[in-house]
């Protein structure tokens, strides 16, 4: 009997024993498989986010730094320097000019004033107090008065040449920027189609993979060139409009400063 109920005893044991080994088990298991879950789920996420960044459009300024570096610094630096320093020009010649540009009406009519209540010192003062290069000839013409209508005339006609020659002054650098910028881009395209082609024969085999690369890079040197002559050009022909606008003003004025010199003549 002693021995029956050890036997049960034993028995019960061994299945408690297996019971919570089972148990045991089972945690580990599902334990295993939750984290193995949640692995998953975070790589999948993130494979998630990082297929949205690449799908998300970039910037116009990313795409076109990321085309920048992909034509080259050979060419591409080229073209940049034509841009900086053509635009450095054509900034400081619009500053010039509109620091040049006068209400020539009002400042005839303050010569005018002055030149009747005055004297020819009077008008030379008003000119010496006013900017631009239509004052400049005004002053010219007037300090040429006492000789004669037509040595002022003479005086006008000169200065204002030399006040055009001032208004010009590195504009044609402007436009030296403005063909070399695209030039410099088509070489570029002409290099790497040459590059491709040297591929080509190297391979002994027309395979498009080979000769895409170069011919892109190549392609991209023109465009840049072509954006930079455009860009240079606008400027270019703003300039070369306000710089006529001036002339005409100062052509305008010259005629209206003899005749108020001959009048003054007549009335002495």
């Amino acid at each position: 009997m002693k021995k029956l109920f050890s036997i049960m005893a034993i028995a019960a044991m061994v299945f408690a024993g297996t019971c919570n080994v089972n148990a045991a088990t089972a945690q580990t298991v599902q334990s295993n498989a939750q984290t193995l879950t949640t692995a998953a789920t975070v790589t999948f996420v993130q494979d998630e986010e990082a297929a949205a960044e690449a799908d998300e459009p970039q910037g116009w300024h990313q795409e076109l730094k990321q085309r920048f570096i992909e034509g080259g610094p050979a060419f591409m630096g080229i073209v940049l320097l034509c841009l900086i320093l053509g635009l450095a020009i054509a900034i400081e010649r619009i500053i010039y000019l509109n620091l040049s540009t006068t209400n020539t009406q009002k400042l005839a009519a303050n010569v005018e004033d002055a030149l009747n209540s005055g004297g020819i010192e009077a008008a030379k003062e008003v000119c010496r107090n006013t900017k631009g290069p239509v004052a400049s000839i005004y002053y010219q013409g007037l300090d040429r008065a006492d000789e004669g209508v037509d040595a002022a005339e003479k005086a006008v006609v000169a200065y204002g040449g030399v006040q055009m020659g001032q208004l010009e002054k590195n504009v044609s650098w402007v436009s030296l920027f403005i063909a070399l910028a695209p030039m410099l881009g088509f070489m570029g395209t002409v290099i790497g189609m040459i590059k491709a082609f040297d591929k080509i024969q190297a391979a002994g085999d027309m395979n498009p993979s080979l000769v895409a690369g170069g011919i892109k890079v190549a392609l991209l040197t023109t465009v840049f060139g072509l954006i930079v002559a455009i860009i240079l050009q606008i400027f270019y022909n703003y300039i070369i409009a306000k710089i006529d606008s001036i002339v005409n003003s100062m052509e305008d004025a010259s005629i209206t400063l003899i005749d108020m010199l001959v009048d003054y003549k007549n009335r002495k």
